[in-house]
């Protein structure tokens, strides 16, 4: 029997801009898709990735391969060849180094006029683990309205001195999933849920703002069920957080209450009511939800 974790993540409320140092002429711009019609901004699946890696960096307890340099602003690997077993990103997160062939084809090939065929040209090799934790890039929660704030550099001006700031005042909701038996070491499932609970600046290579990506609500699932059936299960409505699709999925019987650990500021709703009626394990705290969904896994997973 394979258990798999299923999450999906609303972030608290707050001004996102520009974090990548991306612009448009003197305009910073926000990354954007079209979600159910709208314009919504986003947040990349790598950049959450990239936050949930320099949390276990700074955190102290575990080995990481690829650090961040903030005097080189850049990554620096401990070990070029790859050890999922010492190195927690390694394991979790994938990795892929390609080499190129080490001769080039012409230099294998038979003289012109032999019979003989030339031999096939030789390949490069590659070391590929794909990531366990699958994460789903982050959609606001409310379309942007094309806000922008427009600023002045300190001290003498110029022509480049004038630029302006694309600002959507929003929630973000993601989700994620892993199957820990794919882990070299099952018990990192744990650092995992400790980090994505945690999350500071997303992204941070040319940070700009202060962005809180640490949940406000949260739905784990623990699960054989090989689907999540939750993704995006958060709705905003004139500020109102709501989760229907979720509670749709519970009554029909898509997914076992049982298998839910639900926390934070959904459970003042009418449709966290609901759930915790329909037996859902619900916390008034995220923190607290995640120690008991841990303390399940690790009875299940024996680790």
């Amino acid at each position: 029997m394979t258990w798999h974790l299923f999450g999906n993540i609303l972030t608290n409320y707050g001004a996102a801009a520009n974090n990548r140092g991306e612009n448009e002429g003197n305009i910073t711009t926000l990354q954007k898709i079209l979600w159910q019609g709208e314009v919504h901004t986003t947040v990349s699946a790598e950049a959450i990735r990239w936050a949930l890696r320099y949390y276990w960096q700074t955190s102290g307890e575990y080995q990481v391969n690829r650090q961040w340099d903030e005097g080189k602003n850049d990554n620096v690997w401990q070990n070029a060849a790859f050890d999922d077993a010492l190195y927690i990103d390694d394991d979790v997160l994938g990795f892929m180094r390609a080499d190129a062939a080490k001769t080039e084809a012409n230099e294998e090939q038979e003289p012109t006029g032999t019979k003989k065929k030339p031999k096939a040209a030789p390949k490069g090799t590659a070391m590929v683990k794909r990531g366990v934790l699958e994460v789903t890039r982050a959609v606001s929660t409310i379309p942007y309205a094309g806000d922008i704030t427009f600023n002045a550099t300190s001290g003498q001006k110029g022509r480049t001195s004038l630029y302006g700031t694309e600002v959507h005042a929003t929630r973000y909701q993601y989700g994620f999933a892993m199957t820990p038996d794919r882990l070299k070491d099952k018990s990192r499932i744990h650092a995992v849920l400790d980090g994505l609970i945690d999350l500071g600046g997303v992204a941070g290579n040319h940070s700009r703002f202060l962005y809180d990506f640490a949940p406000d609500s949260i739905v784990l699932r623990w699960t054989n069920d090989f689907s999540p059936r939750l993704l995006y299960c958060f709705t905003e409505d004139e500020g109102e957080i709501s989760a229907p699709d979720l509670l749709r999925r519970v009554e029909a019987e898509d997914i076992d209450s049982d298998e839910l650990w639900i926390a934070g500021a959904i459970l003042d709703t009418e449709i966290g009511e609901k759930l915790e009626a329909k037996g859902a394990n619900v916390f008034k705290g995220i923190k607290s939800a995640v120690e008991d969904i841990k303390r399940k896994i690790q009875r299940d997973l024996e680790v």
